[in-house]
């Protein structure tokens, strides 16, 4: 059993009696109410989903296993030549709360490398789709593709199932799936826009390089890479990716069916497609100054005139966060850290919009927060390194979802969570409720 496998039962074996005696001695503590408005309104803020992989405050913003993005970042062994850790490491980091050793690193960046060889299969079910298909499509398609093997499914079906046992095979197929997602990614992206140049897997590379050098990107676009993959990791689980993927998986339908599901949901524009979105406005916000530098006088007016024409600041609030979101904070860091980038227009014209936005907002009176969040700054960076599609943005979201998803439903089954199954009302009960001011 590889060092991280056995890591991981170690953690699960301790966690184990906790939840158990939570639920039996505990069960009936009381946490939190619900009331109308969050029942209607998307169950917002109903404190109901357990996970210890990430968790987001309103005012610190996401914490990977109790460290911020910062110290995440300062904390993991870095890619050889880099200032940032590789995926692999993060992936380990993840699934057990410690930091890898080099050594433990090392074990997965080989196991990575076995792990990522893609069936043909799966090419030959990407290549079937019409040609104008989304990527996103593509990716959950590949995801589909992939269910074939899965090694959990096979452990249902072989009539030796044990509940205590199955996140064993959970671990494999998710193990299998975040090795390969960058690898199917980078066929999508070479197979819709370099006319089919598929590049080879590079296996002396880490995922984040690897995956750069595969769709014929620059070495310092590798940084890129493992930034946005870890970035876009995991933001708690009560996001649509990584709800749908954990609600999926609680019916004990395999990894992959669970992930195409969570990746369906990440396509949506409310949720993961807003990065496309976001690039989309800065282009005919940058138009609307007619080549003018942007200063704090000309976007505030340009903010207002859209504002103002009922339309709202794409990359702007959260439905959590009150404050700047520090995922945007360490891709602004990165750009003013790269020389060229930083004087980049468009990234010029993004962080006037971030100095004068909020102020904005805050006078408009409409917006709860109106401070940037991670889909602010993102479009910006790939764009500037020749990243130009805009509609491929969502799938690099999704390669990096991947692991944080792969890690809550590896915990899931570890600790055997039940099948999720809310509680329905209708809405003659909320108004009989209203009028008496509650439920008796």
């Amino acid at each position: 059993m590889s060092m991280l496998k056995t890591k991981l039962a170690e953690k699960i074996a301790e966690f184990r009696p906790r939840t158990t005696a939570l639920t039996k001695e505990h069960g009936k503590v009381v946490i939190d109410h619900v009331t109308i408005d969050q029942c209607i309104g998307g169950a917002r803020d109903v404190r109901c989903l357990v996970t210890d992989i990430s968790y987001l405050d309103p005012q610190e913003g996401i914490r990977f296993r109790g460290k911020t993005i910062p110290e995440t970042f300062e904390a993991l062994p870095k890619a050889p030549g880099s200032t940032y850790p590789t995926v692999e490491s993060f992936w380990w980091f993840l699934l057990t709360g410690d930091v890898p050793s080099q050594a433990e690193v090392d074990e997965v960046l080989a196991e990575w490398k076995v792990r990522q060889a893609v069936p043909e299969y799966v090419w030959k079910a990407i290549r079937a789709l019409p040609a104008d298909t989304h990527p996103m499509v593509m990716l959950s398609v590949g995801m589909l593709a992939l269910e074939k093997d899965s090694k959990f499914k096979g452990y249902y079906n072989s009539g030796k199932f044990n509940k205590n046992a199955a996140w064993e095979y959970v671990y494999e197929d998710a193990y299998d799936l975040v090795a390969r997602i960058p690898i199917i990614a980078a066929f999508i992206y070479n197979l819709k826009y370099r006319g089919d140049k598929q590049g080879a897997i590079d296996p002396t590379a880490d995922a984040g390089a690897n995956y750069a050098r595969m769709i014929g990107q620059s070495k310092e676009y590798e940084d890129v890479a493992r930034m946005y993959f870890i970035l876009h990791s995991d933001h708690e689980s009560g996001n649509v990716s990584a709800h749908t993927t954990h609600l999926v998986h609680s019916a004990l339908s395999d990894p992959y069916y669970a992930y195409s599901a969570g990746l369906n949901g990440l396509a949506g524009p409310l949720h993961g497609l807003a990065n496309q979105e976001v690039l989309s406005w800065i282009m005919d916000f940058e138009k609307k100054l007619n080549g003018a530098e942007p200063t704090k006088e000309n976007v505030t007016k340009a903010l207002w005139d859209t504002l103002n024409a009922g339309q709202v600041v794409p990359g702007y609030g959260h439905a959590v966060l009150r404050k700047t979101d520090p995922r945007y904070a360490a891709q602004r860091e990165f750009c003013l850290a790269t020389p060229g980038l930083k004087d980049d227009p468009l990234f010029k014209l993004v962080s006037m919009i971030y100095e004068v936005a909020p102020g904005v907002l805050t006078e408009h009176g409409k917006t709860k927060n109106p401070w940037p969040n991670v889909d602010a700054q993102s479009g910006v960076i790939q764009w500037y390194y020749g990243v130009k599609e805009w509609d491929f943005y969502t799938v690099l979201f999704g390669v990096g979802r991947a692991l944080g998803c792969m890690a809550n439903i590896t915990w899931d089954r570890g600790l055997g969570y039940a099948l999720e199954r809310p509680k329905s009302v209708t809405t003659a009960m909320l108004e009989k409720w209203a009028a008496a001011g509650g439920r008796e």
